[in-house]
């Protein structure tokens, strides 16, 4: 099977249709249809419906689509893998949601990289539909996600819950009142547990959907905002914030989802996800 076709057919999957397929791989429009012609004949089947308004997987498609990206995610293993430096001998690719570096994701970093010297690592940041494309398409190996998508050979495990704590750079703030509280969205479920609390709070001033720019405005600016617990004690430790704990306190759950194919030779996997849950949890 040729591979720059199996590339060329997720491409245009990816893009929904043969122009923006060829605007992705750099190459023209008639060049792309040849590709797809080329591996349609190969196996014998049609793989899409082409119309004006796109393309849509035909059942011979959606079956191909699967063994597609497995496939090109061997490949790009194998790529990486044989182009190493001396010294290393494989390569763990580590997506991770933005929100969740600080804290579970930058332990899963350092614990492979200070613990496994002879690996290389990747990593890419990545929102939830990102990251389950990327994990199904073997692009990355690994993702720390909230999400519990799978597809295939997959395994999820579920991590400590994160908890979202009331933070603010006044002591006596008051809980809902504050005219300089920050909004955060943590998603739908906080959006919908905290409207149900502050229902007579009226609407934030100013809001993000970052933790990390919210904190940063809270340093800079001062007021009050829901945070995550590992991300904002650090700053309660230098009086630069203070934890209002008379306020309410959510949380969310996360978890670290793992290729089996590329992680059945990582024995040190368990381990440091048993580690990341005690750590975690203290």
């Amino acid at each position: 099977m040729n591979l720059t076709a199996l590339q060329t057919f997720l491409a245009i999957v990816d893009t929904g249709n043969l122009m923006r397929a060829s605007q992705k791989l750099h190459v023209t429009q008639s060049t792309v249809t040849a590709r797809l012609k080329t591996l349609e004949d190969e196996l014998g089947q049609q793989l899409l419906n082409r119309q004006k308004s796109g393309t849509t997987l035909t059942p011979a498609g959606t079956k191909l689509l699967r063994y597609a990206r497995v496939i090109n995610g061997l490949w790009r293993q194998a790529r990486f893998e044989t182009g190493l430096p001396a010294g290393l001998s494989s390569v763990c690719t580590f997506g991770c949601d933005r929100e969740l570096w600080h804290g579970p994701g930058r332990a899963f970093f350092d614990g492979v990289v200070s613990g496994h010297p002879e690996m290389a690592v990747s990593v890419h940041q990545g929102n939830a539909r990102d990251l389950e494309e990327w994990l199904a398409s073997g692009m990355v190996d690994v993702i720390l996600t909230y999400e519990t998508v799978t597809h295939g050979q997959q395994s999820v495990h579920a991590l400590p819950l994160e908890e979202l704590v009331l933070y603010s750079d006044r002591p006596n703030t008051p809980i809902k009142a504050d005219p300089l509280y920050v909004f955060v969205d943590h998603g739908e479920d906080y959006r919908r547990q905290h409207g149900e609390t502050y229902h007579d709070a009226g609407i934030a001033r100013i809001s993000f959907d970052s933790s990390w720019w919210a904190l940063q405005f809270l340093l800079d600016r001062g007021g009050s905002a829901y945070l995550p617990r590992a991300l904002a004690e650090p700053h309660v430790g230098t009086g630069e914030l203070h934890e209002l704990t008379e306020a309410p306190v959510y949380t969310r759950k996360k978890y670290l989802i793992v290729n089996d194919t590329a992680a059945q030779n990582w024995t040190w996997f368990g381990p440091l996800v048993a580690r990341l849950g005690e750590n975690d949890a203290g």
